[in-house]
């Protein structure tokens, strides 16, 4: 590996060590661990030789979290010092394979809707997909990793939003008092964020 010479098993077999590492190292100093899988990056080649990376030429991507996490939850999915937050690119994977596998590990909570899906309709998708099964708390409401800075209070604002519009709706159908919508909104907005990164 070192010299360069590793095969794709090689390769893979190291990326998967190197991800198990980090989470045990996680575990022992108490930061949290995020995981964003699922982009086949510069998929346009013209576009990278011209522009360079991360201008937009990347594509969503089927993912496994299910057989992939497994070894790595096998270990430290019940561990009570270990926080992961799992993005996704694959929208499949929210009912199939994410909201189970949080409603299930400790460890694991669910970080909102990002990058493509990051906008009304895949905030109301993603609700929809995780909230039956995972429930508002082993999500981590909404926060922002993003480099376009002027956006940020716009993002926020939409995610807040859309929260409320399923929250309303849930009070509308009787499934949720008027007051636990306020403190779910509340939580969505700002406590769980908190709690979640342990700020």
């Amino acid at each position: 590996m070192r010299l360069g010479r590793a095969d794709a098993r090689q390769q893979e077999l190291f990326r998967a060590q190197m991800l198990t590492e980090m989470a045990r190292m996680s575990v022992e100093d108490g930061l949290v661990m995020q995981l964003h899988p699922g982009a086949f990056r510069n998929h346009n080649r013209k576009i990278y030789e011209r522009y360079g990376r991360d201008v937009g030429a990347d594509i969503p991507v089927a993912t496994d979290y299910v057989h992939a996490l497994h070894p790595l939850l096998a270990r430290f999915g019940n561990e009570k010092n270990f926080t992961m937050i799992l993005f996704t690119l694959d929208e499949t994977a929210y009912t199939r394979e994410l909201a189970p596998l949080a409603g299930h590990y400790p460890c694991l909570r669910l970080g909102p809707p990002w990058w493509f899906h990051d906008s009304p309709e895949g905030m109301l998708r993603f609700r929809e997909q995780v909230t039956e099964t995972a429930g508002f708390y082993n999500t981590v409401g909404f926060n922002d990793d993003t480099r376009a800075f002027l956006s940020i209070p716009a993002r926020h604002d939409v995610a807040r939003r859309i929260d409320c519009v399923w929250l309303a709706r849930l009070v509308a159908e009787h499934r949720l008092d008027e007051d636990e919508a306020v403190e779910v909104a509340h939580d969505l907005a700002y406590n769980l964020v908190r709690k979640a990164y342990k700020l």
